[in-house]
This record gives structure tokens, C-alpha cells and sequence, in this order.
């Protein structure tokens, strides 16, 4: 329960992500919700990152007015502002290396230090890829070391299964042909998932087009076994069978989600109502959208969004277009900045006319708001963890088209195992755009939203109180401050 009239905790969090949107996203909400248990905590960031939250997020909302044990602290990932690779996979494969490289001391000088009025850090809730950074260091200073994972526990449990289907002889992929053969030995997911609904890291293709190898990939997994807990930002209603089988290798699991809206259901209950100005993005969000969506008819609208790392080819971009202005639907489309390599010059006339008939185009959104819109009747989404369970708690049924990393993954369970909508994964046409949004806004409308308004149910039920991820939250602090008192 809540503390926020008793003196502060001793026990002292440091919270470390991967620095990407996703990441940070879902480990900041978590910072929060122990801060308004009056644990301590510093959120470690690298400068790049920080100084974006900063600039159009909003930090400064986290004030100590409103999470007074809430404390940042930022370290060099090694590029300035004008040298940062960015958010694109190949950049995130860049941060990761140099972090990967660098990092350790750099976090073995962020535990050295000590500010004044604040007990020592005493727990490390380190975001999972980066378990081997964290483990001698957390041994070193004799503090708690959980991971974080910021995929899906469906996702989590392809990769902990990948030396279960090599030795099986289910991997590697074999070519082209072998992308629709059934997967049968990954426990609690037999025969679900075809060899295009594993992780993108486990096709083939140059790993120059890789974040990280597939090898990597699995170590880190496994890492995660040497934690003192693992947390997972997902909840049982909906990933029931996977946890159960993730529970016989991590008894120490607690599954907090969803995170975000946790954290509001929470904020809601606080005597003392932290702001709610704070956002944690990246980038700069055109509010123009809420405008919009106001003159828009219920349930009219198809958003567009496929997060802050996917990258396309132009004509990819031409066969979406195309296949939303020929759907005669409404459509609200996140395009960044950097989302197609070269622009989009050459735009056809009628994707334009039909565009300005029934389309807005913008830069970022704030994407809670947009989902919980009622404007809003469906999500086009590449399928990423976060926007999977914005979608999932709103009751917004879903196309999915996946980039990369648990994705594949997620999308397959949105269409196959929730019947949350229908997966378009590999498949990019214009036709099959617009069928695919004709399908989910009219053709099965009424049976996508019983099933997303089902699952939005079980979501609000597991953040109430006596719901497993509001339990699992209370016990997370208490496993914390059994090992921080001093």
C-alpha cells in the first residue's frame, strides 16, 4: 500500500535501462510507482536520453514536490548530441556497444558516490540486456540485483527456449521456405508459433542488419538466472501458460503490468495526486491530433503508428499509403522524421487528395491519449511490448505489422492466442492494407472489440487492488526492503 505520509524508506533503488524509448518508457513507470512508496530511488540515464526527456517530456514535472525520493542521474554513452546514432536498430547496436564497453565503471562510480540524505543504493533493477554489466558490480558492492525485461514473457520465454530448439533441430531457420513450419518444443507454446513468428534475430540475414546476434542474444538470456528476481512488465490474465512455465526457472518472478497504467490506477489512489504533466518521450509531440480526433465520429478512426526504432523503404511506405487513402477510412499516422531513409518525394496525387480528405499525418502523438480517444476504432502497430499493452488496456483491437525482436512474436499472439486482431507481419500491400482495415474497423468489427474489451477488463482487474500485478507490486517492495535495511 501507499507510504506517502510515512518517512522515506531506507532502501535505495538504482534503475538502469537500455536507452531507447521502449526501455526507458516502462523502467521510468516502475521508478515512479516505488517512489510513491517512498523508496529511494535514481533513475540512471545516459545524457543523451536524459537531455531529450528533458526537452520534450518534461522531466522537470517530476519534481520533489511531487516524488520527493525520486532522484535522476546521467552518464556518458561516449557520443555527443550531434554524433548520436540515434534510435534506428543499427543505433541502438552502437549505444549498446559502447555501454556494453564503458559502461561498468561508469556504474561502479555511480554506487561509489554518495549524496547527502540519501542511504546508499542498496538494489540495482537492471534492465535485462544488460546483465552482465550489473553482476559484478552488484556482487562487488554486496546489493540486490534484479533484471528487468521489457519484452513480452512470451517473447522472453522464445529466447530462453533458442538451445532447446537447436538441440531439437527446430532451429536454425532453413530459408524462405521453411518460414511457415510449426514450432512444437518451446513449453506452453507447442504448435503455436511458425518459424516468421520467432524473434527477428533468429532468421537469417547479415548481422550488420542485426542489433545484436542471435548467440548474444541468448546469453544475456540466460543471465537473467544469476538475478536475485526478475521482473516482467506483463500480467497473468494475460500471459498465464508462458509464466507459468517461466515461474519453474525464476521462482523470484513479479510481473507488474501493465506498467503505465499501474502507475495511473496508483497516482489515482495517492493522497497525494503526483502530476500528471510529466510524458516520457523523446520526441516532440504534435498535440494537433487530440484537435482533430475531437471532430472525428466514434470508433471512425484507424491509427497508424510503428514506434520510435522502425525504419522503411520508401515503397513500403507508398504500398501503407496507398492501401489506408483506398480504405475510405479516417487514419491518424505517426510518421517521424527519420522513418524512411531519403524522404518521400513523389507522392502520388490522390494519396495526397485523399490524405487531406480523411487523413492527418504528424510527427508523435501522445499515444496513451490517442488510444483511449473513442474517435480511435483500431491500431495499425509494429507490434513493440509497450504499444501492444497501451492497445491491450484501452480495448483497441489491432493490425499488426512487426519490425523486429519480440514483434514477431507479439503479433502472432495479438491474432492466434488473444484475438485481438490480425497479423500482417512479412507482408507489405497495398491491397492487403486495405482489406486488412476494412476487416478490422467493419467486416469484424464487433468481435475484435468483445475480445479487446474483455482483455481491457482483466488488465484494470490486475492493477486494482487484490489484482496479481497490484500484489506482485507490494511484494517487489517488500523483497526490496527486506534486503535494504541497513
Amino acid at each position: 500500500m501507499e507510504e506517502n505520509s510515512a518517512s522515506a524508506s531506507t532502501a535505495h533503488v538504482l534503475i538502469f535501462p537500455l536507452p531507447a524509448q521502449g526501455h526507458v518508457n516502462s523502467m521510468l513507470k516502475l521508478a515512479q510507482l516505488l517512489a510513491l512508496h517512498n523508496l529511494h530511488v535514481t533513475f540512471l540515464n545516459t545524457e543523451y536520453i536524459h537531455n531529450r526527456l528533458t526537452r520534450f517530456g518534461n522531466i522537470q514535472a517530476l519534481s520533489a514536490a511531487s516524488y520527493p525520493t525520486l532522484h535522476f542521474k546521467t552518464i556518458s554513452d561516449s557520443y555527443t548530441e550531434n554524433q548520436h546514432p540515434g534510435f534506428g536498430s543499427s543505433g541502438i547496436k552502437d549505444v549498446f556497444t559502447s555501454l556494453s564497453l564503458y559502461g561498468k565503471p561508469l556504474l561502479r562510480e555511480v554506487l561509489a558516490s554518495q549524496s547527502a540524505g540519501i542511504p546508499k543504493v542498496s538494489c540495482i533493477i537492471v534492465d535485462g540486456v544488460f546483465g552482465s554489466l550489473a553482476t559484478d558490480v552488484a556482487a562487488e558492492f554486496g546489493i540486490q540485483l534484479i533484471h528487468f525485461r521489457t519484452i513480452s514473457a512470451c517473447c522472453y520465454w522464445a529466447y530462453f527456449c533458442a538451445p532447446r530448439l537447436f538441440e531439437t533441430n527446430e532451429l536454425p531457420i532453413r530459408g524462405d521456405d521453411d518460414m511457415d513450419r510449426i514450432i512444437k518444443n518451446i513449453p506452453g507454446m507447442e504448435n503455436l508459433l511458425r518459424c516468421r513468428d520467432l524473434p527477428s534475430f533468429y532468421r537469417e540475414g547479415k548481422e550488420i542488419d542485426k542489433p545484436l546476434s542471435l548467440d548474444s542474444i541468448i546469453s544475456m538470456t540466460l543471465q537473467s538466472l544469476e538475478a536475485d528476481a526478475f521482473i516482467l512488465n506483463t500480467f497473468d490474465d494475460l500471459e498465464g501458460s508462458v509464466l507459468s512455465q517461466i515461474r519453474l526457472h525464476f521462482p523470484k518472478l513479479f510481473t507488474l503490468g501493465p506498467l503505465h497504467h499501474h502507475l495511473n490506477t496508483r497516482k489515482t489512489t495517492s493522497s497525494e495526486h503526483p502530476s500528471n504533466s510529466f510524458k516520457s518521450s523523446l520526441y516532440e509531440v504534435d498535440r494537433s491530433c487530440m484537435t482533430w480526433l475531437d471532430s472525428q465520429a466514434k470508433g471512425s478512426v484507424i491509427y497508424v503508428s510503428f514506434g520510435s526504432t522502425t525504419s522503411m523503404k520508401k515503397e513500403q511506405m507508398m504500398e501503407i499509403w496507398h492501401g489506408l487513402v483506398n480504405s475510405n477510412k479516417r487514419f491518424l499516422w505517426v510518421v517521424r522524421p527519420d522513418t524512411v531513409a531519403g524522404g518521400i518525394e513523389g507522392v502520388a496525387v490522390e494519396v495526397e487528395e485523399g490524405t487531406k480528405e480523411r487523413g492527418l499525418i504528424v510527427g508523435w502523438v501522445p499515444q496513451e491519449e490517442v488510444l483511449a480517444h473513442e474517435a480511435v476504432g483500431g491500431f495499425l502497430t509494429h507490434s513493440g511490448w509497450n504499444s501492444t499493452l497501451e492497445s491491450v488496456v484501452a480495448g483497441v483491437p489491432m493490425i499488426c505489422w512487426p519490425y523486429f525482436a519480440d514483434q514477431q512474436v507479439n503479433s502472432r499472439f495479438v491474432s492466434e492466442v488473444w484475438k485481438l486482431g490480425l497479423d500482417m507481419k512479412d507482408v507489405c500491400d497495398r491491397n492487403v492494407v486495405e482489406k486488412m482495415v476494412n476487416e478490422l474497423m467493419d467486416g469484424r468489427r464487433e468481435e475484435f472489440q468483445r475480445s479487446a474489451k474483455k482483455m481491457a477488463l482483466l488488465a484494470n482487474k490486475s492493477v486494482s487492488q487484490g489484482g496479481s500485478s497490484h500484489s506482485n507490486l507490494d511484494d517487489l517492495i517488500g523483497f526490496i526492503k527486506s534486503r535494504g535495511r541497513g
